[in-house]
C-alpha cells in the first residue's frame, strides 16, 4: 500500500476512534437516561443482598434515576460477577459485591471466567459486617474455649452458604488455629445452611452476622463469638475471637460496588461521590446497625481498588494454606 493510503487509513481510524469516543462522552453526560441494574451473587435474605435493598431507593434518588436489584446466585457470587464482566461499559449494569467473589474465588477456584483487576473498576466501597460462630443450642458449649475442647474428643461439623466463600475459609481458620477437626458442610444459601443448624443436623455454622442475629436472638443458635478484633454493635456482649484467645481468627465480609472495565471515568466519579454519601448518611447508618452492617467508605475509586488487591492478597494465602477449593 502507498504512504497516502496508509495515511488515508490512518486518518479514517483514527476519526472513527475519536467519534467512538465523543460519542461515549456524550452519553456519559446525559447518564442515566435508564434503570441502572445492581447484580448481586447471593439468594435474598443474606448481607449482600440486605445491604444492597437498604442503599438503592436513595441511591437511585442521588442519581436521579432507578436503581434495581438484581440477584444472580451461584457459584460463590461468581455468576453475577460474570454477567457484569461481559455487560456494556456504560454505567447501567453494576456489581454490588463482596469478598467471596472479588478477594477469595479466584484462589479457591480451578478457573473462573473474569480477572478482577482486568475485567472491572472499582467505583466505591459501602459496607462491612463479621462473620459470627455460632452452634446448635443443645450441643453444649457457650464460648470457644468449650467449643474446641469438645473438638479434640470428636469430629464437629459446620455449615456454610457454600464451598471457597468467605464464611468456609472462616472455618478453615477455626479450625487450623484450633487445631481441631471440623468437617465442612456448604450449602446453596445462608437459610439452608442456618436451617440445617437449627435442626442440629450439623453442630455449627459460621456466617455474616445479618442472616444470624435475628436467629440468635430468639435462641435459636447459640452465638460463641465474632470473627473480629471488636464486637459488634448489634451483639455487644458477645465477645470477639481476639478476646477469647484466637487473634488468627479474624473473617470480614465487606461489599462495594465494581463496574465494567472501560465505563467512561465521569460515571465512575459520579458514581463514588453517590455512593460515599447513600452510605454515609445517618438514615442509611441506622438501617445498616440494626441488621448488623457498618459503613465501609473510601476517599477514591482507587482507594477502594487498592483495598480489593489486599484483600486478594490476605485470602490467597489463607486459602492456600488450606487447601479449600471450590470446584
Amino acid at each position: 500500500m502507498s504512504p497516502e493510503g496508509m495515511s488515508r487509513r490512518h486518518i479514517l481510524g483514527a476519526a472513527a476512534a475519536g467519534g467512538a469516543l465523543a460519542a461515549r462522552e456524550a452519553r456519559a453526560q446525559n447518564w442515566p437516561e435508564r434503570p441502572i441494574q445492581l447484580v448481586i451473587g447471593f439468594l435474598a435474605g443474606g448481607s449482600n443482598d440486605s445491604v444492597a435493598r437498604i442503599i438503592a431507593p436513595r441511591l437511585g434518588e442521588l442519581l436521579g434515576g432507578t436503581v434495581l436489584v438484581d440477584n444472580r446466585p451461584g457459584a460463590s457470587g461468581t455468576i453475577a460477577m460474570v454477567h457484569v464482566a461481559r455487560a456494556e461499559p456504560n454505567g447501567y449494569t453494576l456489581a454490588l459485591a463482596g469478598a467471596s467473589p472479588l478477594s477469595i474465588s479466584p484462589h479457591t477456584y480451578a478457573s473462573i471466567p473474569y480477572d478482577t483487576s482486568r475485567d472491572f473498576v472499582g467505583v466505591a466501597g459501602v459496607a462491612l459486617t463479621p462473620e459470627v460462630i455460632c452452634v446448635t443450642p443443645n450441643l453444649g458449649p457457650r464460648n470457644l474455649a468449650e467449643l474446641v475442647e469438645l473438638g479434640k474428643r470428636r469430629d464437629l461439623t459446620f455449615s456454610s452458604s457454600g464451598n471457597g466463600g468467605l464464611p468456609h475459609l472462616a472455618i478453615e481458620l477455626l479450625r487450623r488455629s484450633a487445631n481441631i477437626r471440623i468437617i465442612h458442610v456448604p450449602y446453596r444459601g445462608a437459610m439452608p445452611a442456618a436451617v440445617d443448624t437449627i435442626s442440629g443436623q450439623v453442630n455449627g455454622i459460621i456466617m455474616d452476622l445479618p442472616p444470624l442475629a435475628p436467629l440468635i436472638r430468639e435462641g435459636k443458635l447459640r452465638a460463641l463469638a465474632v470473627a473480629s478484633e471488636r464486637r459488634a454493635s448489634l451483639l455487644p456482649d458477645l465477645p470477639t475471637t481476639v478476646e477469647q484467645g484466637f487473634p488468627e481468627v479474624l473473617a470480614t465480609n465487606w461489599f462495594g460496588v465494581m463496574a465494567p472495565a472501560r465505563t467512561p471515568r465521569p460515571i465512575i466519579e459520579r458514581l463514588h461521590r453517590a455512593i460515599t454519601e447513600v452510605a454515609n448518611s445517618p438514615e442509611i447508618q441506622a438501617n445498616f446497625r440494626a441488621q448488623g452492617i457498618e459503613a465501609m467508605t473510601m476517599p477514591t475509586p482507587q482507594a477502594f481498588d487498592d483495598f480489593v488487591k489486599r484483600e486478594a492478597e490476605r485470602w490467597g494465602v489463607i486459602a492456600r494454606a488450606a487447601g479449600a477449593r471450590a470446584d
